[in-house]
C-alpha cells in the first residue's frame, strides 16, 4: 500500500490530512448504534482520524479507538486511543461490540483481522463488519463520484488474479489532491460462513440492502 499528497501518509498509505478533513460519518455510526444496546462499549479497529468515533461517542457509546498511526489517533478526542496494528492487538478488555469497517476485511490480512475481532468480543457480544461489495467488482460501477465535498476517481485498476484487485484511488478537496494505492480481495456471500468459522465466528445478519454491513457472533 502507498499514498501521495500533502501532509503525513500513514503506513497503510492513508493520508492523515485527507481523513481529518472529512466530515463525521454519522450514517455509519447510526447504523452501528441501532444494531447494539444503548451504551454498549465499542472497540473500533482502524479508527483513523475518528470520523466515526465522534458520532459513536455522541450516541452514548464509550469507544476504544485503535489505529497504527499516531498522527491519525492525535485527531481523536473523547475516546481511549490505542496505537497498534490491528492484527497484533491483544488488550485485556472484552467488548460488547467490535467494529471493523472501512472495507478493512477486504484490504488487510483477513484471517488476522478477524482473529483480532474474535479475541476482543465478549461471549455475548457482536462484531460489526463492513465489506466492499461494489466499486471494483461490478463492470458498471462508477469511475468518478462526488460525496461530502470530495471528488473521488478510480485512477487505475489491475487484476493480477481472480478475486484480487490492485487499485489507485484519487481524492480531491479543492486544490488538494491525494492518491492511495491498495490491494483488495473479494469477499462474497458464498465465502462468508467459512471465512468467519475459521476465525471462531458465525454469520449473524445483514444490516443494509446490498449486504455491505453484517454482524458476526462468537461461537
Amino acid at each position: 500500500m502507498a499514498g501521495t499528497g500533502p501532509g503525513e501518509i500513514a503506513r497503510d498509505g492513508s493520508a492523515v490530512e485527507f481523513y481529518a478533513a472529512l466530515p463525521p460519518d454519522v450514517a455509519s455510526a447510526a447504523l452501528v448504534h441501532t444494531t447494539i444496546p444503548a451504551g454498549t462499549p465499542i472497540l473500533e479497529l482502524g479508527a483513523g482520524a475518528g470520523r466515526v468515533t465522534r458520532p459513536l461517542i455522541e450516541f452514548g457509546h464509550p469507544v476504544t479507538a485503535v489505529d497504527d498511526s499516531a498522527a491519525m489517533l492525535a485527531r481523536i478526542e473523547g475516546a481511549r486511543t490505542v496505537r497498534s496494528p490491528i492484527q497484533d492487538l491483544d488488550l485485556p478488555d472484552r467488548f460488547g461490540c467490535v467494529l471493523l469497517m472501512s472495507y478493512l476485511v477486504n484490504y488487510g490480512d483477513r484471517d488476522a483481522l478477524l482473529a483480532a475481532c474474535r479475541r476482543h468480543v465478549r461471549p455475548d457480544g457482536v462484531v460489526v463488519i463492513q465489506r466492499d461489495t461494489d466499486a471494483f467488482w461490478r463492470d458498471d460501477a462508477p469511475q468518478e463520484w462526488a460525496r461530502d465535498g470530495v471528488l473521488y476517481r478510480i485512477a487505475r485498476v489491475d487484476r493480477p488474479e481472480p478475486g484480487t484487485v490492485v487499485a489507485t484511488l484519487e481524492y480531491r478537496i479543492g486544490e488538494h489532491r491525494w492518491t492511495h494505492t491498495f490491494t483488495t480481495r473479494r469477499l462474497g456471500d458464498e465465502d462468508l460462513p467459512a471465512v468467519l468459522e475459521a476465525a471462531g465466528l458465525r454469520l449473524g445478519h445483514f444490516l443494509d440492502d446490498d449486504g455491505a454491513w453484517f454482524t458476526a457472533h462468537p461461537v
